[in-house]
């Protein structure tokens, strides 16, 4: 007979048993977002926690915390019992649309216990095979979604790395010189953080930097795409959009710092507001850019008050839809920091791990932060989503002299279909890097199974 099991948390149903010995099982857990840690793991473990509230807030699903231990999947998990037993995997039953259930698995003596916060479907596969199952799965949901095969990806450079948040119009132009020295392969360009004058007010540009019409019209000229980051649901306190428009701020959200100040989050379901998102980003479609990196998306999904009666999730989608209309079918989005299942349908290429770093290990030891470690494994757990729902973005290739283990971060990437896009300033680079970037710089692939 079956153990007596503890007492679940409140709102979480027991929906499934698997019998097994604990150790020898394996569970697939999804996590919510980018960056949220995601992996296969013995059944008797606990995969990684925040380890503090800000990372909890900025890499979790602040309003649906962990247990102590155990697992929980965000709209996805698959357990192997190891016993020859078939592969089972309990999923979002309308992958994602109306809601994301939270879905948790724990050891208790000889089986796994289910649980979830949420309605979900379960699906048997084959025994011992868990990464089919993990393919079956995304596959059903671009079927059942409907999505468009997913194209290939040109090859591209990011400002970021190289320049940080002091990138400048002239950087890009020298860069461009560069890239024509080396003979490099590139199809975006695409400039960083950096450019604006506070997070939120992206149409008022830094002292300094330039102008995004020279940038474009600089990346134009070689015959390239130009690219843009910015961050459309976050809003500096200090900004100009918060600051002047205090009611096109959600209330109630988690405590956010980023950048040394206070963020908000925008209230998508703020008429005003929505038209706002919608014109900054067709002010910068008309401006020449047709790459948008759109970072720290999880924001856009967070709980708090809002103009209208929505939750977080539904304003999520109601951003997106703005962000997606804005920009028009031809142009490319990029998702970062996002929640994965409600951004399918909305993003052409999706972040699937933390950021890499110049650093193997994390310096927090979190492995949701920053690290090539954190991006490796989260990045290769997630490689059946590439060419099925998007295209992967395993962060960048960094090559040059000054980076640990480079060689070991240039065999992650050169691991992955996904989106190959550098992100060293190219005149730093010695004779390896220049090798290994020619080497790596192919567009992205387009699996057909």
């Amino acid at each position: 007979m079956p153990m007596a099991s503890p007492a679940e948390h409140p709102g979480y149903v027991p929906i499934a048993e698997v019998p097994c010995v604990p150790a020898q099982a394996r569970v697939f857990e999804q996590g919510w977002q980018s960056w949220s840690p995601t992996g296969t793991y013995a059944g008797d473990d606990t995969s990684p926690r925040p380890s503090s509230d800000q990372v909890a807030a900025s890499c979790f699903r602040v309003d649906r915390p962990q247990p102590e231990s155990g697992f929980q999947g965000e709209g996805l998990v698959v357990v192997d019992p190891g016993d020859g037993g078939p592969v089972r995997s309990w999923a979002a039953p309308d992958d994602g649309v109306s809601d994301v259930p939270s879905i948790r698995v724990r050891a208790h003596g000889d089986r796994l216990i289910v649980s979830s916060l949420g309605a979900v479907e379960e699906t048997q596969h084959a025994a011992g095979d868990l990464p089919a199952a993990l393919v079956a799965w995304a596959r059903t949901v671009a079927r059942r979604r409907d999505l468009a095969p997913v194209g290939s990806l040109g090859p591209g450079w990011s400002s970021w790395y190289g320049y940080w948040n002091k990138v400048t119009e002239q950087d890009i132009a020298d860069t461009l010189t560069d890239v024509e020295r080396l003979a490099l392969p590139l199809e975006i360009i695409q400039l960083d953080d950096g450019y604006q004058r506070a997070i939120g007010d992206w149409l008022d540009i830094r002292p300094g930097f330039g102008s995004l019409e020279g940038v474009t019209k600089r990346i134009a000229d070689t015959g390239r795409r130009a690219g843009i980051w910015l961050t459309p649901f976050f809003v500096a306190a200090d900004s100009l959009v918060a600051t002047e428009h205090p009611d096109w701020i959600v209330r109630g959200t988690p405590a956010m710092r980023e950048w040394d100040r206070d963020i908000a989050v925008l209230d998508v379901t703020h008429p005003a507001a929505a038209e706002h998102l919608a014109d900054v980003f067709r002010t910068l479609t008309a401006t020449g850019f047709s790459f948008f990196k759109i970072d720290y998306c999880y924001a856009g999904a967070h709980p708090g008050g809002r103009h209208a009666d929505a939750s977080g999730h539904d304003a999520y989608l109601a951003g997106m839809r703005i962000i997606r209309d804005a920009v028009g079918p031809d142009s490319t989005i990029l998702g970062c920091g996002a929640p994965l299942l409600p951004s399918v349908g909305y993003v052409d290429a999706m972040r699937v791990s933390p950021d890499t770093a110049v650093h193997v290990e994390p310096k927090s030891g979190d492995i949701s932060q920053p690290s090539q470690l954190g991006a490796r494994l989260a990045g290769a757990a997630r490689e059946f989503l590439h060419g099925r729902l998007w295209v992967n973005d395993p962060d960048c290739l960094l090559a040059a002299p000054h980076v640990e283990d480079r060689a070991g971060w240039a065999d992650h990437v050169a691991t992955s279909g996904g989106w190959r896009c550098t992100s060293d300033r190219l005149a730093d680079l010695d004779e390896w890097g220049i090798a290994r970037t020619h080497e790596l710089l192919r567009p992205s692939t387009t699996p057909t199974v």
